[in-house]
């Protein structure tokens, strides 16, 4: 099931943002795509979700699980066979008798409530695309091809509206939500 869009046309508007009942169905595909993006750099969903991974037990006592914040944990299975002898501390499953083999895990995890800057930033990027996709009017688009007789005019085509976050808005992200390894071990 995928997730919901981090902002809402909603938000959009509230920023000021007017947006037509013909342009919603565009509008709510770039809120996806920009809830992506932002979510692809924090390296964790962002808001409340519920995930089943599995993870790879190293046999150390503590498993970090990802996207934090992890707020409950309600199954694990180590090599398919369920265990419960194990507690949950900020994030990370402890166990006496270690990790081992491959560990699955379902949790609760991410925020309850999406940030404000978060909304803001999605709606900031959503509006650069929704600026590009209104500048598509056939006559601000540069003329490609012209012919005379039985006259015929061709306009460049639109592209679609790109949308990126900057090396630091990335960096931030991944600082903010733990994105990236969080402990390189060597043997």
């Amino acid at each position: 099931m995928p997730l919901a869009p981090l902002a809402l046309v909603a938000d959009l508007v509230a920023r000021g943002v007017a947006v037509s009942a013909e342009e919603e169905p565009i509008v709510n595909v770039y809120l996806d795509v920009a809830s992506a993006l932002v979510r692809d750099a924090a390296g964790t969903p962002v808001s409340q979700t519920t995930s089943t991974t599995t993870l790879e037990g190293d046999g150390s006592l503590r498993l970090r699980l990802p996207g934090l914040p992890v707020t409950s944990v309600s199954a694990v299975a180590v090599d398919g066979q369920a265990v419960t002898d194990w507690t949950l501390r900020s994030g990370v499953l402890v166990r006496d008798a270690g990790w081992y083999g491959d560990v699955q895990v379902t949790y609760t995890h991410g925020l309850p409530a999406v940030p404000s800057d978060i909304v803001d930033l999605v709606c900031r990027l959503v509006a650069r695309a929704l600026v590009e996709y209104r500048s598509g009017d056939p006559l601000s688009r540069p003329v490609t091809q012209e012919r005379i007789g039985d006259y015929s005019v061709t306009y460049g085509g639109q592209e679609a509206a790109t949308m990126a976050l900057s090396a630091v808005q990335r960096a931030r992200l991944a600082a903010r939500f733990g994105a990236g390894p969080a402990l390189v071990r060597s043997r």
